[in-house]
């Protein structure tokens, strides 16, 4: 056999195989990258769900707490903060500007949460309504879930980006821009905790 033959297929070969790899590396990071962006998505369904809880609670904690104006007001005006974070982040979970936004907002959420409820123990009618014992119920249940939603998000975070870092990876995911993913991580220490809710 002709050696000029066989250095050519020795370098199709290498080209080949070369370009296998790639495409491997390439898959492998779309496939991470498209998991932690469906893993937000959980988070941004729980998250709706807590902004959709919290006006029906303020509206029942009004009818009780007439001097407490300022509190149900800060609680409302945090909330709208933390959606509009959240559409942001939402569209690009990636964004680590976006993320830190959000996660500013729902620690200033979970505060003056914390804030209405510990008011709300002053106003034993309240404390006794049916309907807010069950949204209390409801708020505490999805809390859960966000929690459980953010540990998984992380998760799948923290898969893509070591995957990313690793060698050869990392020299792909440069030439293919893939960039870093945010965690979400709550930097206040008084916000790690989840909002106590407790009407009994």
């Amino acid at each position: 056999m002709d050696p000029i033959l066989i250095v050519i297929l020795l370098l199709v070969l290498f080209f080949g195989f070369l370009v296998i790899f790639a495409v491997s590396i390439y898959n492998a990071l779309v496939t991470l990258r498209n998991r932690y962006k469906n893993a937000f998505s959980q988070i941004d369904v729980q998250l709706k769900r807590r902004y959709d809880l919290i006006p029906n609670l303020v509206e029942t904690a009004k009818g009780y707490m007439k001097h407490e104006r300022e509190t149900l007001e800060a609680v409302i005006q945090a909330r709208n903060m933390a959606s509009q974070a959240n559409q942001k982040a939402a569209q690009n979970p990636g964004d680590p500007s976006a993320m830190k936004g959000l996660m500013g907002a729902e620690a200033a959420l979970t505060g003056s949460l914390g804030k209405l409820f510990a008011l709300s123990e002053a106003y034993p009618d309240l404390k006794a309504n049916q309907n807010m014992m069950q949204l209390t119920e409801e708020l505490t249940s999805t809390e859960n879930k966000i929690a459980f939603a953010r540990q998984a998000y992380n998760d799948s975070v923290m898969r893509y980006n070591t995957k990313r870092e690793v060698f050869p990876n990392n020299l792909f995911a440069g030439v293919f821009n893939f960039q870093e993913a945010q965690l979400f991580e709550i930097e206040d220490p008084a916000a790690r905790e989840a909002v106590k809710v407790d009407f009994s």
